[in-house]
C-alpha cells in the first residue's frame, strides 16, 4: 500500500494548465488558506486539481453540489489515481422523508428512509481510509457537513487483530455485536458475520472482501482475507483492523450515562408545557421520550437516536456535531467544485434543517436538544477548513474576495488563478445580440454603442429578420445543415412547450426539457441529441454546470434582457460556456435592451477570447472541436439508473403500483393523501377529488 499520491494519465498539462498548477501549488506551500481556480468550460480543471494533489501530497476532500457531478468526479479521480484511495461520500438515502409536523393540518409525518447499501459501504470505506492511510481523496456531496458520529468513538471501538494474539472466541463475537455487526447463519452481506465452530467470517463494512479468523483455543491462529462470494483466499495478513459496521456507534457505558441527562431535560420540558397550559404537548413529549429511553436501555438503540446525540457525545448546548471534516488530519486540502453553486448550498443547509425541527420541538415531538442534531453552520464549516481551493468558471464575489486577501497579506500577487486556455485551443464562442422585433433594432444599436460593445453593434447592422423566432429558425436550419446541434433556453415552461411544438410542426427534430422530467430521462434526451435523434433541445434551466455536449455549436438565449436568476451574470456565462466545446460555437442573445448582466457576460467572454486567440497565435495552435465518444455519456445514465429517485412523478408511480412492494405501496398512498390535502387547502377541489378517487381505487387493488 502506497502512502504517496501518484497521478497516472495519458495526458500532459497543456494550455495554461502548467501555470495554474504551479501557482496553486506555490500558494498552498506558502500556507495560503483560500485560493480560486477560475477555469473556463473544457479547460481541464479536474486534471489541474489532481496535479495539485500530487504536488502537495495532502489528503483531499472534493465537494460537489449534486450527486451526479460527484459521481462523475469520483470516476475521473479513480482513473487519475488507480494506486491510491479514491472514495465516494454522498447521502445514502434512495428515499428520504424527514420527520415533520404541519400544524395547520395537524399532520405528523414520520421519518421514513430507504438506505442504499452500496452507498453506505462507500461511506464506510471513505472514513476507514481516512483513519488508516494518508493517500486519500474523497469526492462528496454537501451531505458531508451533516452529523456522522464521533470519530474518537469510531476509532476506539475498532479492533486490531493479530495472528497468535490471545483473544477469546466468545469475547470476539461480543465485540462484533458492539461494533453493530449482525450475526447471520444464512445471509452474508456487508455488516454481517457468521460463525462455523472455531472459524468466524466477518463481511467488513466499507469493503468488498470478508475477513476469516480461525481460532485454536484462545489463540488467533490465522487471519485470511477472502472473497465473500466464492470463499477464495485473497491474502493472509499478519494483522488487520475491523472497523465498526456503522458510523453512529457508541460505547454502552456512554449510552447509559446519557439517560439521566435526557430524563432531566424531559422533566423541564413537561414542566414548561404545563406552565403554558399545553397539556397535549406535555403528554406527547413525555410519552415519546420515555419510550425512547426504554428502547435505549433494552436494545442500546431507538428510532431517531441521532436526536439525543448531544448527550451521548457529551457536547455542550449549541455545539456542532462531528462530521466527515473531523475525520481528516490537521493538514488537509479542500476543493469546492462549481463553487458558485456549492458555497450557497452549504450556507443554506443549517437554516432549512432548523426551521423544520423548531416546529417539532414547539409541538412536543422532540426535545430542544434535538436541534443540536444538525448540519454545520457556515461559520463552523469555515473554522474546520485548513486550505481551500474554489473552482468555477464563474466564481462568486465571496470566493474572489477571500482569495484577493492574499495580495493584501503580501504572500502572493493574487490568490485568483485563471485557467482560460483549453488544451484543444478552442475559443469561447462568439456572441451576437439581436432584438425580439425588427423595430427595436435601432434602440438596441444605441445601447450596444453606449456600452462599447462594438463587435455586437457591427454584427447587428446586418440583421433583417422580422422577429426573433424567424431569425432563430434561420439559424437553426443553418446549424443543422452543417451537422451540428442547437440548444435554446427560454424563461418559462409554457414558452418552451409552445416553441417546441412550433418547431416540430415545421418538421424539425426537437425535444424540450422541464422540471417534471426526471434525471434519468433528462440524460437520455441529451444523449439522443448527441446521437442525432434530435437536432434541437429547448428548455428553461437545462444548460447546467457539467453538461458535456461537443456537438452543440449554437446556443440561443431568448429574453436575455429579463434580469433574474436565469439571466444573471453567472447564469449567462455558464450558458455561453455550453457552446465552447465546438470550434464554430456561437451564442445568440435575443434582447431589446442591454442589462448589466448581459454587458458583464459579453465583456468577460470577449476578454477570454482575446487571451485565447493571443495564445493560439503565439504557439501556432489551430482550434479543434472536442471529440468525445457518446458511450462515455452513458456512464452517468447508468449511475442514475441505480438510484431510485423521489422526483419521479406521482403518475408514473401510480402506473407501476401493481409491481410495487407493500412498503412502496404504503408510501405512495401516503404521498397521495398529503398531495390531496394540499390541493384541498389551495381550494383546487376537483384535483383533490380526483386524488381521493384514485386513493380509493388503489386501496381496492
Amino acid at each position: 500500500m502506497s502512502d504517496k499520491f501518484r497521478l497516472k494519465s495519458k495526458y500532459k498539462a497543456a494550455g495554461d494548465q502548467p501555470q495554474a498548477i504551479d501557482q496553486l501549488t506555490r500558494g498552498l506551500e506558502a500556507d495560503i488558506k483560500h485560493q480560486t481556480l477560475l477555469g473556463v468550460t473544457g479547460s481541464g480543471k479536474t486534471f489541474t486539481m489532481a496535479s495539485v494533489i500530487q504536488n502537495v501530497q495532502k489528503p483531499a476532500l472534493v465537494i460537489s453540489h449534486n450527486k451526479t457531478l460527484a459521481a462523475q468526479l469520483y470516476s475521473e479521480f479513480k482513473e487519475f489515481f488507480p494506486e491510491n484511495a479514491v472514495e465516494y461520500f454522498v447521502s445514502y438515502y434512495d428515499y428520504y422523508q424527514p420527520e415533520a409536523y404541519v400544524p395547520r393540518r395537524d399532520l405528523y409525518i414520520e421519518k421514513e428512509a430507504d438506505i442504499n447499501e452500496n452507498i453506505e459501504r462507500y461511506r464506510s470505506s471513505a472514513t476507514q481510509s481516512l483513519l488508516s492511510r494518508k493517500d486519500v481523496i474523497i469526492v462528496a456531496s454537501v451531505s458531508c457537513i451533516y452529523g456522522l458520529g464521533n470519530p474518537e468513538d469510531y476509532m476506539s471501538l475498532s479492533r486490531k487483530l493479530k495472528v497468535q494474539e490471545q483473544y477469546n472466541r466468545n469475547k470476539f463475537i461480543r465485540h462484533l455485536g458492539d461494533l453493530q455487526y449482525e450475526r447471520s447463519e444464512y445471509d452474508f452481506y456487508s455488516g454481517m458475520f457468521r460463525v462455523r465452530g472455531d472459524t468466524i467470517d466477518v463481511y467488513t463494512a466499507g469493503g468488498e472482501t470478508a475477513v476469516r479468523v480461525e481460532f485454536f483455543g484462545d489463540v488467533m491462529d490465522s487471519i485470511k482475507v477472502i472473497s465473500p462470494i466464492t470463499g477464495e483466499v485473497l491474502s493472509t495478513p499478519n494483522e488487520i483492523t475491523i472497523f465498526p459496521a456503522k458510523h453512529f456507534v457508541t460505547p454502552y457505558e456512554a449510552l447509559i450515562a446519557a439517560i439521566p441527562d435526557i430524563e432531566a431535560e424531559l422533566k423541564e420540558r413537561v414542566k414548561y408545557f404545563k406552565k403554558l397550559s399545553k397539556d397535549l404537548e406535555a403528554h406527547r413529549i413525555h410519552q415519546r421520550v420515555n419510550y425512547d429511553i426504554e428502547m435505549l436501555r433494552e436494545t442500546n438503540y431507538c428510532s431517531g437516536i441521532e436526536n439525543y446525540s448531544r448527550y451521548i457525545e457529551k457536547r455542550k448546548p449549541g455545539s456542532p456535531p462531528s462530521t466527515l471534516l473531523d475525520y481528516y488530519p490537521e493538514d488537509w486540502l479542500l476543493f469546492l467544485d462549481e463553487s458558485h453553486m456549492t458555497v450557497p448550498q452549504i450556507r443554506g443547509m443549517f437554516n432549512g434543517d432548523r426551521a423544520r425541527k423548531e416546529i417539532l420541538v414547539e409541538y412536543g415531538f422532540r426535545l430542544p436538544s434535538a436541534l443540536d442534531n444538525r448540519p454545520l453552520r457556515f461559520e463552523e464549516f469555515n473554522k474546520r477548513l485548513n486550505q481551500a481551493i474554489y473552482t468555477s468558471a464563474t466564481p462568486d464575489e465571496y470566493e474572489i474576495g477571500l482569495s484577493k486577501r492574499v495580495k493584501e497579506e503580501g504572500k502572493m500577487e493574487d490568490g485568483v488563478v485563471e485557467q482560460l486556455i483549453r488544451p484543444t485551443g478552442l475559443l469561447d464562442p462568439e456572441i451576437f445580440v439581436r432584438p425580439s422585433e425588427k423595430e427595436n433594432k435601432e434602440n438596441l444599436l444605441k445601447e450596444l454603442k453606449k456600452d462599447k460593445l462594438n463587435d455586437q453593434a457591427e454584427a447587428l447592422k446586418e440583421y433583417e429578420c422580422a422577429n426573433q423566432i424567424d431569425d432563430l429558425i434561420v439559424e437553426i436550419r443553418k446549424t443543422i445543415d452543417n451537422g451540428q446541434r442547437v440548444l435554446v433556453t427560454t424563461l418559462t415552461k409554457r414558452m418552451a412547450e409552445d416553441l417546441s411544438a412550433y418547431l416540430s410542426d415545421i418538421k424539425m427534430k426537437v425535444q424540450y426539457l422541464h422540471s417534471e422530467i426526471d434525471t434519468v430521462e433528462r440524460v437520455e434526451i441529451l444523449r439522443d441529441l448527441r446521437l442525432g435523434k434530435y437536432d434541437v433541445v429547448v428548455g428553461i434551466n437545462l444548460l447546467r454546470e457539467g453538461l458535456d455536449l461537443p456537438e452543440v455549436s449554437l446556443v440561443a438565449i431568448l429574453d436575455a434582457d429579463k434580469e433574474g436568476f436565469l439571466r444573471s451574470n453567472v447564469s449567462l456565462v455558464q450558458t455561453i460556456g455550453r457552446a465552447a466545446r465546438h470550434e464554430e460555437g456561437r451564442v445568440i442573445m435575443y434582447a431589446d435592451r442591454i442589462t448589466g448582466s448581459m454587458k458583464n457576460a459579453i465583456k468577460e467572454t470577449e476578454r477570454r477570447r482575446e487571451i485565447q486567440e493571443e495564445f493560439n497565435t503565439k504557439h501556432d495552435i489551430q482550434p479543434q472541436s472536442i471529440k468525445k465518444e457518446i458511450r462515455e455519456q452513458l456512464s452517468r445514465l447508468e449511475k442514475e439508473r441505480e438510484e431510485k429517485t423521489v422526483t419521479a412523478t406521482l403518475e408514473k408511480r401510480i402506473e407501476s403500483f401493481s409491481a410495487m412492494s407493500p412498503k412502496e405501496k404504503k408510501r405512495l398512498l401516503s404521498d397521495l393523501e398529503v398531495q390531496m390535502l394540499i390541493f384541498a387547502d389551495m381550494m383546487e377541489f376537483e384535483k383533490a377529488a380526483e386524488l381521493r378517487d384514485k386513493i380509493r381505487e388503489l386501496k381496492g387493488r
